[in-house]
């Protein structure tokens, strides 16, 4: 069996931030204050005034997530239970807002320093326990990024 059409057997706990466009989840990777936080929030603030969806982003989870096999090669997202409905504000502290879960996981962001960024890069897949997930990198503190994050995610939405 390839390591792409293999189902993972337990939840997975993650490092990450995930949010959602429509039934299209996005996980944030990056160490601890990087700005995956800051990044998600930006998603959910820009994503409606943008035009992707009514809504806009929703947050799944915040700092923590929680990856269990879903149908045909997919993996779900969700939030531990005690971080539902929670995102850190630096500066403010950890807020309460509108989240959403489980969702399909459909794209991996990797927060990257602006110079690791190809100008023109190839598609790429990151595995998670056997299971192929197109990935992007992107600096969370350019002002694009939040846009750049909600394209890449409509891109490979459906």
């Amino acid at each position: 069996m390839s390591a792409a059409s293999s189902t993972p057997a337990k939840a997975l706990n993650v490092h990450g931030t995930a949010i959602a466009l429509g039934q299209a989840a996005a996980l944030i990777r990056g160490p601890s204050g990087a700005g995956k936080s800051d990044l998600a929030l930006r998603c959910i603030t820009v994503g409606a005034l943008a035009g992707f969806t009514a809504q806009g982003a929703t947050l799944i989870s915040d700092d923590r997530c929680v990856l269990q096999p879903g149908d045909a090669n997919t993996l779900m997202v969700s939030a531990p239970g005690t971080l539902a409905g929670k995102l850190e504000v630096r500066g403010l502290g950890i807020i309460a807002v509108a989240h959403q879960a489980p969702t399909p996981l459909r794209l991996v962001v990797d927060i990257v320093a602006p110079s690791a960024i190809a100008r023109m890069p190839e598609p790429e897949h990151v595995d998670l326990d056997g299971i192929a997930v197109p990935r992007v990198a992107l600096a969370p503190f350019e002002a694009s990024a939040p846009i750049k994050l909600l394209i890449a995610l409509a891109s490979v939405a459906s």
